[in-house]
């Protein structure tokens, strides 16, 4: 299961991106994760400073 950006809180700071170990984050408001290459590891939603990801 790949996590999700809430588009609401999400204000594309970039930290999630830097985070992700599988490149599985596209830039954008908000950012995007490509459930195909998502690994589910959660790294990118502890550096998340706005709680805007979350498993799916």
């Amino acid at each position: 299961m790949a996590h999700q950006i809430a588009a609401d809180k999400c204000v594309a700071c970039g930290c999630c991106k830097d985070a992700c170990p599988a490149e599985a984050i596209s830039e954008g408001t908000p950012y995007t994760i490509d459930a195909e290459k998502c690994v589910d590891c959660g790294a990118c939603a502890s550096q998340c400073p706005n709680e805007a990801i979350s498993p799916a």
